[in-house]
């Protein structure tokens, strides 16, 4: 059922800190706009916003209706005039993405409504931290608890802890409501002909990544197979990472690749909304981190993950919990496996026709299940509501 809208539309602080990889800002700011495109108004504080240039244009300058992006300094109050903070409008919520810590002085600022007499009772703002996404047993049971502060001068406040996940008893997945008829009404060859690529009956690939160990070995698969692929690689990391590889003189194949089975084109960089025609133009996508692998799910197309990885192996138990909760057949977890470091990529079992048709399969069920679930936005809106 649609989740009911807080009447009137509520006033969100939105905090992002940049790690690495653009990740925590793409999630945020794919959340920013779903808020913003059912009412809400969203202020979104981030330490560093250049990556909105290519993500969302024209985002910093203002030009994205209901949300408005305000850099996240250190002290919070540098560059700003004196009190300007104090006299910025008190939001109602306050959401502090993957446990960045909001600075004290904005706490101090705008944690406790102080009211003079006459004023009308308010409310202090509803604290959410939203947690990363994980298919880990401990989602469902933490997913909405209470954490009261106990010192500084958000003291007597309380965060409650909101889990994105892909079970009914999570906080579930970021998902546009237009987002079926999009998909539906896609253009195939007049989105890839925009890019200059003509699909002439290849196998399309698409490849979003860190460094995986398997990609060499993979890419000589792909050039030495009897039928033609082309590999569309995404800007960044995944584009130096192949490019890397084809500077060696002792690849396993020739740096001119236009004799081999393998073909690739290196693609600009993509808004978020050029994102998802991608996915739906291949045929197996690659994916890394937490909102590409969102993405992949809604594609329904057969898809890779992998992992961020973490120093001390946390990554291991995330991915085997979520391959369980995908019920990936055996082929699809031998390759992520290798395709994230846990096995000898040597002995990988590359995917030819038939194991596609099995993963197809597998990523359209896990598609049905989570499409008949509520998105992470709707039940942030709900979860506000009851707590105001």
């Amino acid at each position: 059922m649609p989740t009911a809208l807080p009447s009137p539309p509520l006033l969100w602080d939105l905090f992002c800190q940049v790690i690495d990889n653009h990740g925590d800002l793409g999630v945020c700011w794919r959340l920013a706009t779903q808020l913003a495109a059912r009412g809400q108004e969203v202020r979104l504080w981030v330490d560093d916003a250049r990556a909105l240039a290519w993500m969302a244009p024209g985002a910093v300058e203002g030009r994205w209706r209901g949300i408005q992006v305000l850099p996240w300094t250190r002290p919070f109050h540098t560059g700003m005039p004196p009190d300007d903070l104090a006299r910025l409008p008190r939001a109602d919520v306050w959401i502090e993405a993957f446990g960045c810590e909001i600075a004290p002085e904005f706490i101090a600022d705008h944690g406790h409504f102080t009211l003079g007499s006459g004023q009308k009772e308010s409310k202090n703002p509803v604290w959410i931290n939203l947690e990363y996404l994980s298919a880990e047993p401990y989602v469902e049971r933490c997913h909405g608890l209470p954490s009261p502060v106990m010192h500084g001068p958000g003291l007597g406040l309380t965060r409650h802890f909101f889990y994105p996940g892909f079970t009914p008893r999570t906080g579930g997945l970021l998902r546009e409501p237009d987002l079926p008829a999009r998909q539906a009404a896609f253009d195939q060859d007049g989105w890839l002909a925009g890019l200059g690529v003509q699909a002439g009956g290849e196998r399309l690939v698409s490849l979003f990544c860190y460094e995986p160990p398997a990609l060499r070995p993979w890419l000589a698969h792909l050039a030495a197979e009897s039928g033609p692929t082309r590999l569309l690689v995404t800007h960044g990391r995944a584009a130096e990472a192949v490019k890397s590889i084809f500077k060696h003189e002792n690849d396993p194949f020739p740096a001119s690749m236009g004799h081999s089975s393998l073909s690739i084109s290196y693609l600009p960089a993509l808004t978020q909304l050029d994102f998802d025609p991608l996915l739906w133009a291949c045929d197996l996508n690659f994916v890394r981190g937490e909102d590409s692998l969102v993405r992949a799910l809604w594609a329904g197309r057969p898809f890779v993950w992998q992992i961020y990885p973490q120093d001390n192996g946390a990554h291991h138990a995330k991915l085997g919990a979520f391959l369980d909760w995908l019920d990936a057949p055996a082929s699809l977890r031998q390759f992520h496996h290798a395709w994230n470091g846990l096995a000898d990529p040597g002995g990988a079992r590359w995917p030819g026709a038939p194991e596609l048709e099995v993963w197809a399969a597998c990523a359209q069920a896990a598609r049905s299940r989570l499409i008949a679930q509520d998105d992470l936005a709707g039940q942030l809106l709900g979860f506000v509501g009851k707590k105001r």
